[in-house]
C-alpha cells in the first residue's frame, strides 16, 4: 500500500505505508546549511521549535516539478488544503499529474476550504444583521474567510513580527504568493466534483472528515488532531477513483 500525502507541511503520518511530501519554507531552512544558521533570525518561539521538531519523514520535493513516482504506483493520493493554492490552469495539471502515479482504480482524496459554507455563513449573518445591529467585527471575520486569504500580500506571521524580523523574512522567503500562501481559487462540492469528471477521474463523492474509501484511512491520523477531533473545520473532502 502507497500513499502519497502531498503538500504535507508539518501534518504528517509515520506510517510505513504513508510518503509525506512539501516544499514549504520550513524545509528549506532545514535543508540548507547556510539557511539552518539563520534560521533563529527567521524563526522564534513556536515557529522556531516547528522548525526543530519537522519530521525525518518528508520528502522535500516542489510539486511544481511533477511527482518523482512511477505511472501506476500509487494505491491513494492525499492532499489536505493545498489545491486552492494554485492557479486554475496550474491545478487541472496537478490533478492530471495525480492522475497519472494512481493505480487503475486508486483513490484521489482531496481537502479543501468549502466555499458554499463560508459563502451560506456570509449570507445568514446579513440576514441577522437586517433584524438586529450588526455585529461590525464578525461580520468583517466572515468577509475576511472569503477573500482575504485571495488577496493577502505578505504572510500572515511574518506580518506580525517586528520590523527588521518582517524585513529579514520577506527578503529570504519572499511574499505571501512567492511562499504559496494565498488562494488562487476556491471549489464547493459541485465545482470540484464536476473539475474530477472533466478530467476523467470517475465517481467523485463527498465524503466525511476521516471516513474515506482508502483502507485503513483513520489510522494515517491525517484529519485529526491530538485530540482525535476533526485538524481543518470547515473543509470539504472529496474522493475520486481513477
Amino acid at each position: 500500500m502507497l500513499v502519497l500525502n502531498l503538500g504535507c507541511g508539518t501534518k504528517t503520518s509515520d506510517s510505513p505505508n504513508v510518503v509525506n511530501i512539501d516544499w514549504s519554507p520550513y524545509l528549506r531552512l532545514r535543508q540548507s546549511r547556510l539557511l539552518r544558521a539563520v534560521g533563529p533570525l527567521i524563526a522564534r518561539g513556536e515557529r522556531l521549535e516547528r522548525l526543530r521538531a519537522l519530521p525525518s519523514n518528508i520528502m522535500v520535493h516542489d510539486l511544481s516539478r511533477g511527482l518523482p513516482f512511477g505511472a501506476g504506483s500509487a494505491d491513494a493520493v492525499y492532499h489536505s488544503h493545498v489545491l486552492e493554492h494554485l492557479a486554475r490552469g496550474v491545478a487541472r495539471g496537478f490533478l492530471l499529474e495525480v492522475k497519472r502515479v494512481l493505480k487503475p482504480d486508486g483513490i484521489h482524496r482531496i481537502a479543501v476550504p468549502d466555499f458554499e459554507r463560508l459563502c451560506r455563513a456570509y449570507v445568514e449573518h446579513l440576514a441577522a444583521c437586517e433584524t438586529s445591529p450588526p455585529e461590525a467585527a464578525r461580520h468583517e471575520n466572515l468577509i475576511a474567510a472569503v477573500i482575504e486569504q485571495s488577496v493577502r500580500r505578505e504572510a500572515h506571521g511574518t506580518s506580525r513580527q517586528v520590523p527588521w524580523r518582517r524585513f529579514v523574512e520577506n527578503a529570504v522567503l519572499g511574499d505571501a504568493r512567492r511562499r504559496g500562501e494565498t488562494h488562487q481559487w476556491m471549489y464547493d462540492r459541485f465545482s470540484l466534483s464536476a473539475l474530477l469528471s472533466e478530467l476523467g477521474y470517475r465517481d467523485p463523492q463527498v465524503m466525511r472528515f476521516n471516513d474515506s474509501h482508502i483502507p485503513g484511512w483513520p489510522e494515517y491520523r491525517l484529519e485529526v488532531d491530538e485530540h482525535g477531533s476533526e485538524y481543518k473545520p470547515g473543509s470539504l473532502y472529496v474522493e475520486a477513483r481513477k
